[in-house]
């Protein structure tokens, strides 16, 4: 049997890479990793997202800190609250006052 020389396969996070690897990292995706990015899925229900990057002896996944967009922001919580809207019967009274007096 041939031996194969197999790389060492990783899972570490990007702030674990040394800084010239992160500037790597960096050179191989200029334009974000939204296209090589991967899910992993854990036992636990969570998950996580790697991107693939190799060197010499070794390949690596590395985890990337991924904001999810769940559909709600809670800096806009209350957004329309009536506190952000004074004045605004006012203005429409004003509107329609001014399109009665045109007729």
């Amino acid at each position: 049997m041939a031996t194969e020389n197999k790389k060492r396969r990783l899972i570490t996070s990007y702030n674990n890479l040394t800084p010239e690897q992160q500037a790597e990292v960096k050179a191989l995706y200029p334009l974000g990793f939204n296209e090589v990015m991967m899910r992993f899925d854990k036992p636990d229900g969570t998950f996580f997202y790697t991107v693939p990057y190799e060197t010499e002896d070794t390949y690596y996944m590395v985890k990337i800190d991924v904001k999810v967009d769940d559909g709600s922001d809670d800096d806009n919580d209350g957004y329309y609250d009536e506190d952000d809207l004074k004045g605004a019967d006012e203005l429409a009274d004003a509107a329609d006052e001014a399109s009665d007096d045109e007729f």
